[in-house]
């Protein structure tokens, strides 16, 4: 099937519930990439958020990792150790090739992540929106990245360049920041540090008139710890690289699958804990 230059909607239910942006022009510095935004509930309320004034580099949800042997495809500064968050000359691009399955509940897209001119890694990417019980619906997002060197490619993040409790890259959405945080809890327990550098099945945010709770739906994602900020600005991710960095063979393929709940209202842990197991089981 060959690609579109235009946004793709994604449907459920009846009504648009997300918006993936293709070919954002965005400057370099911001590492352009394909995202998810808007997305909403069912009933309209935003759910992520765009370039935010505290982290103008946060593009909705999507894939993002901010090393890939030395190249930045997050945005904003690069952690470097022993200096710290520096602006560098080292910005990456993730570039749409082709979708081989396209429709309004979702698409398979093959993508090519590209540096200094070359392809340093090949990306096949599904997503799929389906509705849930009551007022929810689930989107399932899977990635698998694989290395396109030929001589193997390292993945790393701050935490594995020194900066502790900075694990992000991989997975990431970028929550709707509100007058007060939002309530965070998940498998691990309640509360933000309950579950950032924890591994858990799951893990949630409740906003105003909404609540995210994300899955982790194979065995790699599950084994990764998530990545939640909830007081500094609401976001969650999980970590490819938590302690160390990961390391792909020559030709090596890493695959996550996380499925995030979307629903209106304030969630409790029993209806959380509902909604997942029938997002992942379904």
């Amino acid at each position: 099937m060959s690609g579109t230059d235009e946004d793709v909607e994604l449907r459920c239910a009846g009504r648009t519930v997300a918006r993936y942006a293709l070919r954002p022009g965005l400057s370099a510095r911001h590492s352009p990439r394909p995202y998810l935004h808007p997305v909403t509930t069912l009933s309209g309320v935003p759910v992520s958020e765009l370039m935010p004034a505290d982290h103008v580099h946060h593009l909705g949800a999507g894939i993002a990792v901010p090393d890939v042997d030395g190249h930045n495809f997050w945005g904003g500064r690069t952690f470097v150790r022993g200096r710290g968050p520096t602006e560098l000359d080292n910005h990456g691009t993730q570039h749409h090739e082709a979708f081989t399955r396209l429709g309004p509940d979702g698409f398979t897209e093959r993508l090519s992540w590209r540096a200094a001119g070359d392809a340093v890694l090949r990306e096949e990417r599904t997503l799929r929106v389906r509705a849930l019980g009551g007022p929810a619906w689930a989107l399932d997002l899977a990635f698998a990245l694989t290395d396109a060197t030929g001589v193997g490619v390292s993945l790393g993040s701050p935490a594995t360049n020194g900066r502790p409790g900075a694990a992000y890259g991989g997975f990431f959405w970028r929550a709707p920041k509100e007058a007060a945080p939002p309530e965070v809890f998940g498998a691990a327990g309640d509360g933000e540090a309950a579950v950032h550098g924890k591994r858990g099945d799951w893990v949630a945010l409740a906003g105003d008139g909404w609540t995210l709770v994300f899955a982790g739906a194979d065995p790699g994602t599950r084994r990764d710890p998530w990545f939640v900020r909830a007081a500094e600005y609401p976001g969650v991710g999980s970590s490819l690289a938590h302690e160390r960095r990961l390391v792909l063979p020559p030709g090596g393929t890493v695959v996550r699958r996380v499925v995030t709940v979307v629903a209106d209202g304030r969630l409790d842990r029993a209806a959380a804990a509902a909604l997942v197991r029938e997002a992942v089981t379904s």
